[in-house]
């Protein structure tokens, strides 16, 4: 679900050069995008065994959610988990650890190296 309150779905789109595959949740994410939504507040999965979602997806989920973001997982026969984006995506990068223009960032040198 995105910030305009909107349900957005999503399928694999496949392709013959597999890292070129598209998962659901970032044809999901981009079509909301697309369609104007600026921040995504949750997303669910369903897959045949309950999987998470892929790397590259939890870091498209982090660009445009935060890390309290609810990510709902659940499987076919309907067992269901309910994961922050945080707890899947520790330490994460965002657009916000980005260094901008004129802004420099602090270089910190252990004193041990120094």
């Amino acid at each position: 679900m995105a910030d305009d309150g909107r349900v957005y779905t999503g399928a694999n789109v496949e392709n013959a050069v597999y890292p070129l595959t598209i998962c659901a949740e970032r044809v999901a994410i981009t079509s909301a995008i697309a369609a104007g939504a600026r921040r995504i507040l949750a997303v669910a999965v369903v897959t045949a065994n309950g999987g998470a979602p892929c790397g590259a997806c939890r870091q498209v989920m982090r660009e445009f959610g935060d890390e309290a973001m609810p990510v709902i997982i659940e499987d076919l026969s309907g067992d269901r988990r309910t994961r922050t984006l945080g707890e899947l995506l520790p330490d994460s990068f965002s657009a916000s650890d980005l260094v901008r223009g004129d802004q420099v960032a602090p270089i910190s040198v252990p004193t041990d190296l120094a």
